[in-house]
């Protein structure tokens, strides 16, 4: 397996978003002449609106309105002009009553991301480190970036996980001067809150910590003055917080607003923030809008407002706790998540939803897990009563029929968000159409010649290949070195293999897919702790094989079927195993499959392309040139034919202990030098083993004395294949000696011999597996793209590196 492409997060984003777009719940238009904030129309049809963020309604209050009218006519549709030279006449007044509602000094922005970008870099100094938790809002992780150009250190800890962020505290105290923990006050998908009084527990026993809050959601509808979350802990602003809030969202204007109690700070924030700076600012209407706002805020009649919002709240909860529907975190904000698990679910029950009459958002990758997709809820002022429990009565109904609807049970969803397992009402079990299910955990327990015709002239794993591992991958002193197998056929009624694959459970190195230069900044950490950032992974195939693990006859009927009860096998070894991560890997383009592993939970990642030789027909190096493009007959020419007489070249089966430590040896290099896959080692039996084995030989290069150094032959590499059946050669891996490697074109050589070597004894393909894929298509390989599908079981680690990604 190899490293994944650089562009694949955005490119997985943009799969998520595109298929939510064609299943109608993202990107869609409101439409009709007049908005209450009680209803939205989307496609001709009236909704009741429980998506809105604005809490308390106040978007439609009449004196907002009309002071944001007043000042279009007074001051025009906006200020076109830098705070830095001059603010609009309203903006003092703005500021003013804002700094009471906080007791504090405030500066207004544009909104919080440009907030962000402009108050981050100018907060946090060159000695200073970062801690993010990894559910803080994009917004803030995206700011906190920029400062890997001044080599800012940037840690994450899992959500609200005090005990890694003093753990985090303590790594890094000794060389920086201030270390800034940025988290959300009130989180936007489940509704759940920091812990903030804890948080400020930590702080004195750390006086280096410093707290960052981004309190948007927590804005207005709690809190004195509705000065949000944070504050309604906190009373007063320490000088070692900073926080966000909003003028938008429940404030109902627009902008937001950073709040400093650290003089000196606001000062140097105020006096250049980046797009605090340079950036617009707000129109006249968002201004005289938002001061209105803030007179109300600054009134008894704040508390009225978010009383009358908690009752809505109270209302919710007391319904819900009457159903088995699954919430995932119980509080009182007014964020509701109801979790679905899969996307196709989630896409299932909010359609069903909006054919009812209820608009509600779906919460879906990256703002969650894929497999954490579920339906975010939000209640305001604007919600009656009675509107409030038909929502509930829809839900209730709609909700196990979008899990039958998508073959998934209410159990499933339980566990993907670790709630307490209960089955729900009369829940209908799926049935599978007559398929039946083997499923056993040695290749020896499975047919052999049945397998091969299923499995045969693909990698190692036709049965004696996988037989093999079996044996090397067992009764070793490493963890990592021990793996566990899981064969599945299914078939039909007629006894018909419908679907075959296999399965391994592994220790992998989290970083595996990540861009080298994350690996090479784990590696350092690892120096001291060896299975730092490692968890176990069940994956479809192994981290030794490469190709077509799964078995799919598309032509027969229960296909589909089939995948579903496969799908079903791995939930339970999910369950049994409990692995961070599921992989399904190594597909060639399939839009059908893409869409339904998506659907279930599985993001897609791109894969190096694939390589391999078809209808080898060798009659001789000529013949063979023949079949190359005349630029890959220069290419040998040039870097392959003048070499070959360098080297003494020998195909063994068989090697003895010097040779075994020697090319183990030339084995690690390769495996080390390449970060861009990184992987723990195979056992050192390995070779052994191989040596054992008739299906393995080996194409050895040593390089005559004449080349080396010491004037002595030296073996410089060797080229691992094993022969599956009589059609297809397998360059499985490779090993070499750098020292010698680029100027004698060791690797070329190598290819090219391998060629030869499978020409010369008959076999008609050649598996050359991924990586170097330009270097191999010059001796004649084709190339194929390939994908992998990844459930992981939080964003976390995933989000890790990306912080650590270029840094």
């Amino acid at each position: 397996m190899a490293k994944i492409k650089n562009n694949n997060f955005l490119d997985t984003v943009n799969d998520v978003f595109t298929d939510a777009t064609r299943q109608g719940v993202l990107h869609l238009y409101a439409d009709g002449d007049l908005f209450t904030g009680r209803k939205i129309s989307v496609q001709g049809k009236n909704l009741f609106h429980f998506g809105t963020t604005g809490y308390l309604g106040l978007e439609q209050d009449m004196r907002l309105k009309n002071a944001a009218s007043e000042a279009i006519f007074n001051y025009g549709t906006q200020f076109p002009l830098s705070k830095t030279y001059i603010s609009h006449p309203l903006y003092r007044e703005l500021e003013e009553k804002v700094t009471q509602m906080y007791n504090s000094p405030v500066i207004i922005t544009k909104n919080s991301s440009l907030g962000h970008i402009g108050v981050i870099p100018s907060a946090v100094a060159d000695r200073d480190a970062i801690v993010l938790d990894h559910q803080v809002h994009w917004s803030v992780q995206s700011a906190a970036k920029t400062l890997k150009t001044r080599s800012v250190p940037i840690e994450m800890i899992r959500h609200n996980n005090l005990d890694m962020l003093e753990d985090k505290i303590k790594k890094l105290s000794s060389k920086h001067k201030k270390i800034w923990y940025m988290a959300d006050g009130l989180y936007s998908m489940y509704g759940d809150e920091a812990p903030v009084l804890e948080l400020m527990e930590l702080s004195n026993k750390y006086p280096q910590l410093h707290l960052y809050f981004d309190d948007v959601h927590g804005m207005s509808w709690v809190g004195k003055n509705g000065t949000g979350f944070v504050m309604s802990k906190l009373r007063e602003l320490p000088e070692h917080v900073l926080l966000f809030g909003t003028l938008s969202k429940t404030f109902g204007a627009s902008g937001s607003v950073l709040v400093c109690s650290d003089r000196k700070m606001y000062s140097r924030i105020k006096t250049f923030g980046g797009p605090l700076t340079f950036s617009a600012q707000l129109e006249p209407a968002s201004v005289a809008a938002a001061i209105a706002s803030a007179d109300i805020h600054l009134s008894k009649e704040i508390y009225m407002l978010q009383d009358e919002l908690l009752e809505r709240v109270a209302l919710f909860n007391s319904l819900l706790e009457k159903t088995q529907l699954p919430l995932i975190d119980k509080n009182n904000s007014p964020v509701f998540y109801i979790g679905t698990g899969m996307p196709i679910t989630g896409y299932n029950f909010v359609n069903r939803l909006m054919k009812e009459g209820f608009f509600v958002n779906l919460g879906i990758f990256p703002a969650v897990p894929v497999k954490n997709t579920g339906v975010r809820i939000t209640i305001s002022r604007h919600n009656q009563p009675e509107e409030i429990r038909a929502l509930v009565q829809a839900m209730e109904h709609h909700y196990p029929k979008a899990l039958e609807a998508t073959h998934t049970s209410h159990e499933k969803v339980c566990r993907a968000f670790s709630l307490p397992l209960t089955s729900y009402g009369n829940e209908k079990e799926v049935l599978q159409h007559g398929l039946s299910v083997q499923h056993e955990e040695s290749i020896s327990r499975i047919d052999k010649k049945q397998w091969n015709k299923l499995m045969a002239g693909h990698g190692v794993f036709d049965w004696d290949g996988l037989h093999f591992l079996e044996t090397v991958f067992k009764d070793n002193g490493k963890r990592e070195e021990n793996w566990r197998f899981h064969y599945f056929i299914i078939r039909d009624s007629l006894d018909k293999p419908v679907l075959a694959t296999f399965f391994t459970y592994a220790l992998w190195k989290e970083d595996m897919l990540a861009p080298e230069t994350v690996s090479k900044k784990i590696e350092e950490q690892r120096q001291k702790d060896p299975y730092y950032m490692t968890s176990h992974v069940l994956s479809v195939g192994s981290l030794f094989t490469e190709g077509q693990h799964l078995f799919l006859d598309k032509s027969h009927p229960l296909w589909h079927d089939a995948l579903h009860l496969l799908f079903d096998e791995m939930d339970k070894l999910d369950r049994s195993l409990n692995p961070s991560m599921v992989v399904l890997r190594d597909f060639e383009k399939d839009e059908t499959l893409n869409e339904f592993f998506h659907n279930h939970g599985f993001i897609k990642v791109s894969m190096p392309d694939s390589c391999k030789i078809d209808n080898l027909d060798w009659k001789a190096v000529d013949a063979y040139l023949r079949t190359l493009s005349s630029r890959s007959r220069r290419h040998f020419r040039k870097d392959i034919a003048p070499f070959e007489a360098r080297f003494n070249i020998e195909i063994l089966d068989k090697i003895n202990p010097e040779q075994r430590e020697t090319f183990y040896a030339l084995f690690e290099n390769v495996r080390k030098n390449n970060l861009g896959l990184n992987t723990f080692a195979f056992p050192e039996k390995l070779m052994d083993s191989m040596s054992k084995h008739p299906g393995w030989e080996f194409i050895v290069l040593t390089l005559k004395g004449a080349y080396t150094r010491d004037k002595k032959d030296r073996t410089v590499g060797v080229m691992f294949c094993y022969k599956n059946g009589r059609q297809t050669y397998v360059p499985a891996f490779v090993g070499m000696d750098y020292n010698y490697a680029h100027e004698h074109q060791v690797y070329r050589q190598l290819l090219y011999q391998t060629v030869k070597r499978a020409g010369e004894t008959g076999f008609q393909n050649i598996d050359f597996g991924m990586t170097a894929g330009f270097e191999k298509k010059k001796i004649g390989a084709t190339v194929t793209s390939k994908t992998a599908y990844i459930q992981a079981k939080d964003n976390y680690s995933m989000e890790l590196m990306g912080m650590m990604e270029n840094k």
